[in-house]
């Protein structure tokens, strides 16, 4: 039987390409449980418990998304999210926020001041995922 060259392999497609998640959250038992969930769906996902640690993390990686709490001690999600896009502006439109302070009116007017895509606590796992692999194709058609 004759081994098929390189050239009559199919191309690598983008969905084959395993993803990074940057998941930022205090609650470490919530962001555990989250990490465990979305690595059996084959995505790499990096953790932090603020904003601060998490810029750390953007600083070496360009994530493509990032998952982020809104409250958080020391650099809340807002905060994090202008400082990050300020060193990545690529990132900008990477973000998904999670938040369980719906009605709350300092969170309610960012995320509608940029339009943010944003689930509410308690977080259900298909319905991240979806999220999440709607902003990967509109990161793709960019």
């Amino acid at each position: 039987m004759p081994v098929p060259s390189t050239s009559d392999l199919p191309p690598v497609t983008s969905d084959l390409e395993i993803k990074s998640i940057l998941l930022l959250d205090d609650d470490t038992e919530l962001a555990d449980a989250l990490k465990e969930l979305l690595e059996s769906r084959n995505f790499v996902v990096t953790t932090a418990n603020d904003g601060v640690a998490g810029l750390r993390e953007v600083m070496d990686v360009d994530f493509d998304v990032i998952v982020c709490d809104m409250l958080m001690p020391g650099m809340p999600g807002d905060m994090f999210y202008l400082a990050a896009k300020t060193v990545k502006p690529q990132l900008a439109d990477r973000f998904l926020f999670i938040t369980g302070h719906r009605g709350n009116p300092k969170v309610d007017d960012f995320l509608q001041s940029i339009d943010a895509l944003v689930i509410f606590k308690p977080v259900m796992i298909d319905d991240l995922a979806r999220m999440i692999s709607l902003i990967l194709q509109q990161t793709a058609r960019k």
